[in-house]
């Protein structure tokens, strides 16, 4: 069985990202690059389909791109000027290889390639809709819900076939698609999840984030819009805006944690946007202390800032190992103890004798957090705070990101001074929901009209979470677990 280590465990993690080319003679090529730079997005597979003007090639295969499109001749049977694809994030258990993103399906307008970052939230109900009328799945993935509904759409455009599927569907959503004439990308009504547009040259680009743009050389051209559809082919790019227009929400996690800090998200840096949350936390949090570390990688901005709002200096008191994957190890309970170590070990001659401010991104279960704070204190720190660049994470995600259920998250179980006995550190302190909106740049949060999806952190979910309020999943509404 393949496991993630445990240092994986306890943070969440994004379900995929997306990426095509219009355009290119070697789009295929181009494709995995960009996934490439959007591989922390998700390590379970990848898979690309492109297009030649007159058949589809598709590559897929679990692991990481660098796994699966590695090689010359991968890419050469992928020939065409036009491409998607599609890393998904890593779960415990058996890699279902019918679950491998970009789905493919033949209709009556000819192929049509689609690939997803998000969650549908009644994916369950339209499902048995679906069955009951005649309809075979192929996979377990609430992406072949869309692909059913555009098969059983009576509309007459591709656009508008597609439309009529997504007012069918409720949850938080970004699209790639790809047929023999237009790449197509969109985003949900609320655009909780990313999605930019690029160019490079006379060919256009769609990724789930602008580092995969800057990989290939790219021009970052804006952001999709919320509930926007945009549609590129031989005339050009086209856009049509087929839903109500709603405030936008985009998932402030993805500042905060999922995306790589050298993206831009809705014309913010992700990196600079860390530093001021790290600078807030330490307005709101201080301590008396000789050095703020970081838990690598994540909450290294954070730290820098919160590091310079205190005027302390900021040291790599933890080392990380870049080049530990995944581990083939039986997870007896003596190696899951020491899985941490892993990913993680204590520099103590930066550490010992020394008051300790550890700064991360987010506690979840709190496991991993209990071990580096061992680790710390066993290289000899005197003292150890911990200050998180989030608010306490005490309810689930149901928009695409893997979380645990909230009798697991370790804010839902205990109070603060709870929480630190847990960890066993000598405080802790989380920046407040109202301080994360003012490093964003607002005045803080507005309870009838937050500016992001916070759900994981208030409890207000703004799209109906209708399968779990029907009792059908408890945790992610992905339609079966890979191990059921």
């Amino acid at each position: 069985m393949v496991t993630t280590g445990s240092a994986d465990t306890d943070h969440f993690h994004d379900e995929c990202g997306v990426f095509g080319v219009y355009g290119h003679p070697d789009a295929a090529a181009l494709t995995a690059l960009g996934l490439h730079a959007l591989q922390h997005r998700g390590q379970e597979s990848a898979g690309i389909v492109a297009y030649d003007g007159e058949q589809f090639s598709a590559h897929r295969g679990p692991g990481l791109v660098s796994d699966n499109f590695s090689s010359k001749d991968v890419i050469a049977k992928l020939p065409g000027a036009m491409a998607i694809g599609h890393v998904r994030y890593a779960t415990t258990g058996e890699v279902a290889l019918r679950n491998i993103q970009p789905l493919f399906a033949d209709f009556d307008f000819g192929g049509l390639a689609i690939c997803h970052n998000g969650n549908l939230t009644n994916s369950y109900h339209l499902r048995r809709q679906l069955v009951r009328r005649g309809s075979l799945f192929q996979s377990t993935s609430d992406t072949e819900v869309i692909v059913h509904l555009i098969a059983t759409s009576l509309k007459d455009t591709v656009v508008e076939r597609l439309t009529d599927a997504l007012r069918q569907v409720e949850g938080a959503y970004s699209l790639a698609a790809l047929t023999k004439d237009a790449l197509i990308g969109l985003r949900d009504p609320l655009g909780v999840r990313p999605l930019v547009l690029g160019r490079l040259g006379e060919s256009w680009i769609l990724s789930s984030e602008t580092c995969a743009l800057d990989i290939i050389d790219a021009e970052f051209v804006r952001d999709v819009e919320p509930g926007e559809i945009v549609m590129i082919g031989a005339a050009g790019v086209r856009s049509v805006m087929p839903f109500l227009p709603l405030p936008k929400r985009l998932c402030v996690f993805e500042y905060i944690y999922f995306a790589r800090p050298d993206s831009m998200l809705e014309g913010k840096s992700v990196y600079e946007a860390r530093k001021r949350i790290g600078r807030e936390l330490a307005r709101e949090a201080p301590v008396e202390a000789d050095i703020v570390v970081p838990v690598p990688d994540s909450g290294v901005p954070a730290a820098l800032g919160y590091a310079a709002e205190s005027r302390l200096p900021f040291e790599l008191g933890i080392i990380r190992n870049h080049y530990v994957g995944r581990t083939f190890i039986e997870p007896t309970d003596q190696i899951r103890h020491l899985g941490v170590r892993l990913k993680h070990n204590a520099n103590r001659a930066d550490l010992e004798g020394k008051r300790v401010i550890l700064v991360d991104d987010s506690i979840v279960r709190g496991t991993t957090s209990t071990k580096i704070v061992e680790m710390v204190r066993h290289a000899g720190a005197r003292e150890v705070h911990m200050r998180v660049s989030s608010p306490p994470t005490s309810f689930p995600c149901f928009y695409g990101i893997a979380t645990p259920s909230r009798d697991q998250l370790l804010a839902a179980r205990f109070d603060l001074a709870q929480m630190a006995e847990h960890i066993g550190v000598d405080s802790l302190a989380f920046i407040s929901i109202d301080g994360l909106y003012r490093a964003m740049g607002e005045a803080g949060r507005d309870a009838l009209a937050p500016r992001f999806c916070d759900a994981c952190f208030s409890g207000d979910y703004p799209i109906r979470p209708a399968d779990a309020d029907n009792g059908k999943l408890s945790v992610q509404l992905s339609l079966l677990t890979e191990n059921a």
